[in-house]
């Protein structure tokens, strides 16, 4: 069998920035065991599949290790080569998925913003050490999916060096480090992402923590239009806004690569 694949840089305007996410194009669903040994062959944060379900399409996601339930990244990529490369004349792309309901990714001039389901933070007392894990002391700490960590600053959020096997320990998904962004440079916040649980120690651009991103600094800021840095070594830029129950997730993406997987 050969399937065509994809590599985009997601969350960026130029190569080598932002995130890379596979994408594999079906015509049925293959095994789970296939899609999972093609995502782990790929060792991207995830590859998605999609297929076609009449005008819209079926979508998931694997990292290197297990299927999820919601993936920014590639959801933005995965219609970057539907809108930009495949079917040019659409503005507008509608995938359903199976535990995040139907996401909807529209043309927004050289953006694509994709409106997904907003998982504002809240206190956990289970999470764990989050300080030990991060080898630094947050100024607040919270979770929804993924655990919720508060810093005062850029700086703080930078010099960051958690220790993985801890992370690794507390009981979310992933860990997201945020703070405000720098005075006068333009970005209303700025976070990093670290999920050893699924292989991943560090993502570079992670459009799902936006949803939990979002409606924490639109509220503490008091504004529902943000833009943000996700300040990992390729980095990336996010337009963000807060709508109540959804929030919108909006980036460009840079095109990679086109090949052929023989399985």
């Amino acid at each position: 069998m050969q399937l065509t694949i994809y590599q985009i840089d997601a969350f960026t305007n130029r190569v080598f920035g932002g995130n890379p996410a596979a994408i594999v194009p079906l015509k049925s669903w293959l095994s789970d065991d296939v899609l999972q040994n093609i995502a782990t062959e790929n060792n991207l944060s995830e590859t998605s599949f999609y297929l076609p379900k009449g005008e819209d399409f079926e979508l998931r996601w694997f990292t290197p290790v297990a299927e999820i339930d919601l993936a920014g990244h590639p959801t933005l990529a995965t219609a970057h080569v539907i809108l930009n490369m495949l079917e040019p004349k659409r503005t507008q792309v509608r995938f359903h998925t199976r535990k995040s309901g139907a996401l909807t990714v529209t043309r927004d001039g050289d953006k694509l913003a994709m409106d997904f389901p907003s998982r504002p933070p809240a206190p956990k007392p289970t999470l764990g050490d989050v300080a030990a894990a991060l080898r630094a002391k947050p100024t607040e700490i919270l979770a929804a999916r993924d655990g919720f960590a508060v810093f005062a600053g850029e700086a703080d959020v930078l010099a960051l060096k958690p220790d993985f096997p801890k992370v690794a320990a507390l009981d979310c998904m992933g860990l997201i480090a945020t703070a405000p962004g720098k005075p006068g440079s333009g970005t209303d916040f700025v976070s990093r992402f670290f999920a050893p649980k699924h292989d991943i120690n560090e993502d570079p651009v992670t459009g799902s923590a936006h949803c939990t991103l979002i409606p924490y600094w639109a509220k503490r800021l008091g504004k529902p239009k943000l833009i943000a840095r996700q300040i990992s070594k390729r980095g990336g830029e996010i337009w963000c806004e807060h709508r109540g129950e959804r929030v919108v997730i909006a980036g460009c993406c840079a095109y990679y690569m086109e090949g052929t997987i023989h399985v």
